[in-house]
């Protein structure tokens, strides 16, 4: 918590010399728009940059292996981040409340992602989901209701109770055939769904339209 509610920064330039951003350390910097953070640092603690409201780009290193608990959340103006191939794990609430994200792409190096993760992202209109992660877990996408396009990589075994719930926007799902398990309480209606081989098509339908 070391820049703990600091209300007038309004950016911030990390040295190369720091290696991890702990946790909370610029939580509710609400005029906080930008920061550079170097290639020296390898991870991301909860909550560092929780309710910096004014933060709009984020640029993370290829150097950063995990991005932490409620990392980003109710970050509200951020309108884009790139996630590089590097990182390999992001923790529940990551972008949690991320009102303003309008579009994410989660690369293969990523293998676990938590749960409520993009969780009310309003805005967020396109998700491409990489062949590393194994589950979508609970609530990961709920009320992300300007969410149109979602494509989930073969890896995905699992998709958990209400990861797209209340995505009322939501036409288009492609599921891949790894796909084993679909909770009862996955509720997606109206959507075009698909699935790389045309094969068990009609038990998908049946098992996701509530």
């Amino acid at each position: 918590y070391a820049f703990f509610s600091c209300y007038s920064l309004t950016s911030v330039e990390i040295p190369e010399s720091v290696t991890s951003i702990g946790d909370g350390a610029f939580t509710g910097c609400k005029s906080l728009t930008s920061i550079v953070i170097p290639n020296s640092v390898t991870s991301i603690g909860n909550g560092a940059f929780y309710d910096c409201t004014s933060l709009i780009n984020v640029v993370i290193p290829n150097s950063v292996t995990s991005i932490g608990f409620s990392t980003f959340e109710n970050c509200t103006s951020l309108k884009s981040i790139v996630i590089p191939d590097s990182v390999t794990k992001i923790e529940s609430h990551a972008f949690y409340g991320c009102s303003s994200l309008e579009s994410i792409i989660i690369p293969d190096s990523v293998t676990s992602m938590g749960e409520r993760v993009f969780y009310d992202c309003f805005s967020l209109t396109n998700v491409v989901i990489g062949n590393g992660v194994k589950s979508i877990d609970f609530y990961a996408f709920q009320n992300c209701t300007s969410l149109i396009n979602v494509t989930i990589g073969d890896s995905v075994q699992i998709i958990y109770c209400s990861a797209f719930g209340n995505c009322s926007s939501l036409t288009n799902i492609v599921i891949p055939n790894n796909v084993t398990e679909i909770d009862d309480k996955v509720k997606i209606r109206n959507v075009l769904i698909s699935v790389s081989d045309k094969t068990g098509l009609d038990e998908f339908v049946k098992k996701l339209v509530c």
